[in-house]
């Protein structure tokens, strides 16, 4: 049937906008671009942009989770170097790197143009060796 996420889309408001954003900012490779769709390689899933979205009423705080919506995550070597960089590159972040001793990692959360969060996490080293 299947095995794995082939590609996972984002449905945003300004495609212009959001391929700044992710090639520039987050630094992720363009596998190509187009108006109505783009395509970045990140391994062995593509994170593709849907042009044409409805920019969303921002009457949520900021980290609330909202049904029928996703977030995109990231694994990183260096939580706090990760952070320090995309800040000097102008990423928004909703939360700074916090230690999340349950979940046996350094989390922070940053969002993209259009409001959608995506996650930045280092695992502890006890979990990375586990």
């Amino acid at each position: 049937m299947f095995t794995h996420v082939d590609y996972a889309m984002v449905n945003v408001s300004d495609m212009t906008r959001a391929v700044k954003f992710y090639r520039d900012k987050l630094g992720l490779p363009l596998k190509f671009e187009t108006p109505g769709w783009t395509e970045f390689q990140t391994g062995t899933t593509v994170l593709a942009l849907h042009g044409g979205g409805v920019a969303r009423e921002q009457n949520a705080e900021p980290g609330t989770h909202i049904a029928g919506t996703c977030s995109i995550g990231f694994n990183v070597d260096d939580i706090e170097q990760t952070f320090t960089d995309l800040k000097a590159k102008g990423v928004t972040f909703i939360m700074p790197p916090t230690r999340r001793e349950e979940d046996a990692i350094t989390l922070a959360v940053a969002l993209d143009p259009d409001g959608l969060p995506i996650s930045f996490a280092q695992l502890h080293q006890q979990a990375a060796q586990a």
